[in-house]
């Protein structure tokens, strides 16, 4: 065969390759720079899976939304995420998607990508885009819970008491290593105890879901932290009377005899909410708010049954402590006819609960910054019926979108 032959089909593969260099290099181009771009995505996801969990974390410690918004960015970035390079977009709760409830928090992450070799191509950067939610969930529900972060026996049962908790738990925010605590010859029998530090129990704890008490848990948020505290309008009021009102009572409460509360909202702004001996309270339907610097006293000998209102803002919450930085004592008393049914919130504020009683239907709650029980008590989970919400105890975050 001729060498001219050869020579053509040689120029031909040559042109060819030649032709088709640019597609073959774009090709592998293109490859790396997708690899690279695949490998980064994937990075950034777990960047942003990260930080919405250390921004879930901080939600349910009750953190605000700057502090939620500062923890996320913070594990993000040592996850890798470049904020020079991108955006990152911290929502509390999310603004999106099928989880945009208070107990979730939504991280967006965006970062630039640079071309390499298919930059040769033209085109600009490629934004590369990453999305997690986590949420935080109960494992438990709490009758007696207390917020103090570390105060020793923030959670104690003292003296002969017998508190005995049905369906729910007794939780302590408090990192001491006594955090719950029972002395003297007291005794609880509850489905677990939980604290984010130590329990001091010894052999008068009876729990019939843990092998052990749950130690070293994350703390919860204060249940009731969005609740606005009452905002007092109209005249005061006297505190004189078998039956009153609803409404502002800017000295106090000095409560004898027999009297009536009629449903509402009742203001104490200044003084201390007192029963005095033998005194007969009744009432349904009530919230009292005890304003900062606001205690109340009541006396063993008195009587007491009120009840909280089962729908609207205060729904479930019989006394309401405010927030203020003064720390007030509480001390519950009454004889055993006596029946507080709803919760007791003082976020800021110690209680001694020392009355042989509960609610109706064992349905009492207390939620304060410590909590000393005296008294014998059952209490119970289930208390819908009274508009009470139950009390988160243990919290886990799990990542769902």
């Amino acid at each position: 065969m001729p060498c001219s032959f050869w020579r053509r089909r040689e120029g031909n593969v040559a042109m060819i390759t030649a032709l088709a260099a640019p597609l073959i290099l774009g090709g592998a181009a293109f490859g790396v720079d997708t690899t690279y771009w695949y490998f980064r995505d994937l990075e950034l996801q777990a960047a942003a899976d990260a930080a919405a969990y250390a921004g879930a974390i901080e939600k349910r410690a009750g953190r605000n939304v700057s502090t939620v918004e500062a923890a996320a960015t913070r594990e993000a970035r040592a996850n890798g995420f470049q904020p020079a390079d991108g955006t990152i977009v911290v929502n509390a709760p999310p603004t999106s998607g099928a989880h945009r409830g208070p107990r979730a928090v939504e991280v967006i992450l965006t970062e630039r990508q640079d071309r390499f070799f298919s930059g040769i191509f033209g085109g600009g950067a490629v934004t590369t885009r990453a999305r997690a939610v986590a949420i935080f969930e109960s494992s438990g529900r709490a009758c007696v819970l207390a917020l103090h972060p570390s105060a020793s026996r923030s959670a104690s049962i003292s003296g002969s008491a017998q508190l005995t908790l049905n369906g729910c738990t007794l939780m302590s925010n408090s990192v001491a290593a006594d955090a719950v605590y029972l002395g003297g010859s007291s005794s609880l029998a509850t489905p677990c105890v939980i604290s984010v530090g130590g329990v001091n129990a010894g052999s008068r704890l009876t729990m019939s879901e843990c092998t052990e008490p749950v130690t070293q848990a994350p703390p919860v948020a204060d249940p009731f932290a969005d609740l606005p505290e009452p905002t007092p309008s109209g005249p005061c009021r006297s505190d004189n009377g078998p039956v009153l009102q609803p409404g502002r009572y800017c000295g106090g409460m000095n409560l004898k005899g027999t009297v009536t509360l009629s449903p509402g909202v009742y203001v104490i702004e200044a003084g201390e909410f007192r029963t005095n001996a033998n005194a007969n309270i009744t009432g349904e339907g009530v919230t009292i708010f005890l304003a900062d610097g606001v205690d109340s006293r009541f006396n063993g000998n008195a009587e007491m049954r009120l009840s909280a209102p089962t729908s609207g803002t205060y729904s479930g919450v019989l006394f309401f402590g405010g927030r203020g930085p003064s720390v007030e004592d509480h001390s519950f008393n009454g004889t055993a006819a006596s029946s507080l049914t709803g919760a007791l919130y003082f976020s800021g504020d110690d209680v001694e609960y020392s009355g042989n009683f509960s609610g109706q239907d064992g349905c009492t709650q207390i939620v304060a910054r410590t909590v000393n029980w005296i008294g014998n008590a059952t209490i119970e989970v289930d208390c819908s019926a009274f508009g009470m919400s139950a009390l988160p105890a243990a919290q886990l975050i799990r990542i769902v979108e």
